[in-house]
């Protein structure tokens, strides 16, 4: 079966535009995703997904391959949809494009689980760590049961409490890595809106429970950021330092 890693890059995101070709160490950060994806999958198998020229001549310029999508796609996965039409595979797994300090382990993880569970929908989580702050808008937090499968996500912080003692000691967050088939990514598209629970929340992930899908959540490695906002570039740029990893 062939598994592809599909990066969508929106050049016209509404909180930070151009944010796919911001150089985080002077390399943008568009192909530092690329390079981690083709440790993953071979850089045969990593396409990036965009409705902008200059992305995607930058992606081929660097050795990578490049799907043109048009630029009134509602999400990043109604992207993929549109791309995964133009690809084949068995397996899309969607690795964001302003997380370049996903570990390619991650990817093959959230692509093992989506082998072993073809009928669901697989979403990678993390904990959210100490020097993060739970109350931020920008990070999604993530209500699973006790058998690792979605419940709810939310910009709020969840699960709640009565009793101050049974308030939780950590949170999950989610972490944008996702393993599709074309059929799910297909149908996502064809809802045709977001949802009401994905439009209030912004969290897209939120359309497949409309449709009825299973969502099972693959703990990841902790330490992922993403940059969604221009204050989180020093940020992910001393991270991607201190975790050794200079543009190549």
């Amino acid at each position: 079966m062939r598994s592809v890693v599909m990066i969508p890059a929106r050049y016209g995101s509404s909180r930070y535009p151009g944010k796919p070709l911001v150089p985080l160490l002077g390399k943008p950060m568009i192909l530092w995703v690329a390079e981690l994806s083709a440790r993953a999958v071979g850089a045969e198998n990593v396409y990036v997904a965009t409705e902008y020229q200059r992305i995607a001549e930058v992606v081929k310029d660097a050795g990578f391959q490049a799907v043109m999508t048009t630029d009134d796609a509602l999400t990043g996965t109604d992207r993929l949809a549109q791309a995964a039409e133009q690809v084949e595979a068995d397996i899309y797994i969607n690795v964001q494009g302003d997380e370049p300090l996903a570990d390619p382990a991650d990817i093959l993880k959230v692509r093992d689980a989506k082998l072993a569970n073809m009928e669901s929908i697989i979403n990678g989580f993390s904990w959210v760590g100490d020097s993060e702050d739970p109350h931020s808008v920008n990070i999604p937090k993530v209500i699973t049961n006790e058998h690792d499968e979605l419940v709810y996500m939310s910009r709020v912080v969840l699960p709640g409490f009565k009793n101050a003692k049974c308030a939780p000691k950590r949170y999950k967050k989610q972490v944008c890595i996702y393993a599709f088939t074309r059929e799910e990514l297909a149908a996502f598209r064809g809802f045709g809106r977001k949802s009401e629970l994905e439009y209030s929340e912004d969290i897209e992930i939120l359309r497949f429970l409309e449709l009825g899908k299973t969502i099972r959540m693959v703990e990841t490695r902790p330490g992922s950021l993403a940059v969604d906002v221009p204050d989180d570039v020093p940020k992910v740029e001393a991270a991607l330092h201190q975790a050794g990893r200079v543009p190549a």
